[in-house]
């Protein structure tokens, strides 16, 4: 028997699908058609990354933007700038609290940014996608902030449900705490399970971790944030720079009613259809943003050296495009340039307009610089 929450209407409340998962092997018939669409899309994105030859330069401020999308979607509004100014600001000074002049929206969407980088981390170090893997890195969403009471790092054990407030309705209700471990374990072996096409796979991985809802908060975020964990592990692109949460928000009805219809109707193909279609178009997508990312960079080079005439142009150049907003001591101390070339380097480039100054230098205070036309491209 469930019991509403206090206040919330249970009628149009759908139920997990216990028993039901994984399906049966869809009719591929049905699916031909999408799935070749979002296999060639992905695949023209990753020729791209395997031809960038230092994507995790160029591609870091993409992570930010999609924890910024990512983290909206869960009712945080805070701005990409806000949150690169936020770890500006942090970076270098020692201290892994939050600052008190920040909203806590933009700290929870660093949190976020963090957690993922952790997770690339790790899986690049060679831990697979499990138990552990998933438990840690919302260990480091929730870390600190408000998170921080939500019990990281560890599953839920009350059941947890999934509500519009507005309407004060319960629009699902996730698998019970006593059955999430075995339901858990069933996802992440079915991770592995090489029967199903990998971008089936992740689509039906995406649907369960969702369903089962494991954390008391995070679940969405975690679960966005696995999409292309999996289709790296997998080898379905060749670094883990696939974000999808923008299609998402942009269909966020659908997303949310095909993934109940699944519980409530076992429409499967239905979601893996429109997970199929949300991976073509955010291919095409991340494909156009990153080859604009990769252009401004051919075309910063030659301004950098003219403007800069030395042998660190690059090393400036790739250190602004990692870091867009940056404090300039952290450039002076970790770009590997000589301090006094970088500080020659950091005032050229703000006077001539490739630099904007968001906080000028006063007393100890290092000024705050960023580097717009790179983030006009991630922006949009």
């Amino acid at each position: 028997m469930v019991i509403a929450p206090a206040g919330l209407d249970l009628s149009e409340a759908v139920q997990y699908h216990y028993g039901r998962f994984p399906p049966e092997l869809p009719d591929y018939r049905i699916l031909m058609k999408p799935l070749s669409s979002a296999a060639a899309a992905l695949a023209r994105y990753d020729q791209m990354l395997k031809g960038m030859h230092n994507s995790d330069i160029l591609l870091a401020p993409l992570r930010s933007q999609e924890a910024v999308v990512s983290s909206r979607m869960e009712g945080t509004i805070s701005t990409l700038d806000e949150v690169l100014r936020y770890e500006a600001e942090k970076e270098g000074d020692g201290v892994d609290e939050p600052e008190s002049h920040f909203r806590s929206e933009a700290i929870e969407v660093h949190l976020y940014s963090r957690a993922m980088r952790f997770a690339q981390e790790a899986v690049r170090d060679g831990a697979p996608l499990s138990d552990w893997l998933i438990r840690s890195t919302h260990k480091q969403l929730l870390s600190f902030g408000r998170g921080a009471s939500m019990s990281p790092g560890m599953y839920k054990t009350e059941q947890n449900y999934l509500a519009d407030r507005a309407r004060r309705k319960v629009l699902f209700i996730p698998i019970s705490p006593d059955q999430l471990q075995s339901g858990m374990d069933l996802l992440i072996g079915f991770m592995k399970n090489d029967e199903w096409e990998v971008l089936l796979r992740a689509a039906l991985m995406h649907l369960e971790f969702e369903a089962l809802h494991p954390f008391k908060d995070g679940n969405g975020r975690i679960g966005r944030m696995l999409i292309p964990l999996m289709l790296w592990t997998e080898g379905a692109i060749s670094q883990p720079y696939f974000y999808m949460s923008g299609y998402l928000e942009q269909r966020r009805d659908d997303y949310i009613d095909l993934m109940r219809n699944v519980s409530q109707a076992g429409d499967w193909t239905g979601w893996i259809v429109f997970f199929l279609q949300a991976i073509e178009s955010q291919a095409n997508e991340n494909l156009s943003k990153a080859e604009s990312i990769r252009q401004l960079y051919e075309q910063m080079k030659e301004e950098f050296r003219i403007r800069l005439a030395s042998q660190w142009s690059v090393a400036a150049l790739d250190f602004v495009f990692k870091r867009p907003v940056f404090r300039n001591n952290v450039f002076t101390s970790t770009s590997g340039i000589p301090a006094q070339t970088a500080h020659r380097f950091s005032k050229l480039l703000s006077e001539c307009g490739v630099l904007r100054t968001i906080v000028p230098a006063a007393g100890r205070r290092p000024a705050v610089y960023s580097f717009e036309p790179l983030l006009a491209i991630v922006r949009s």
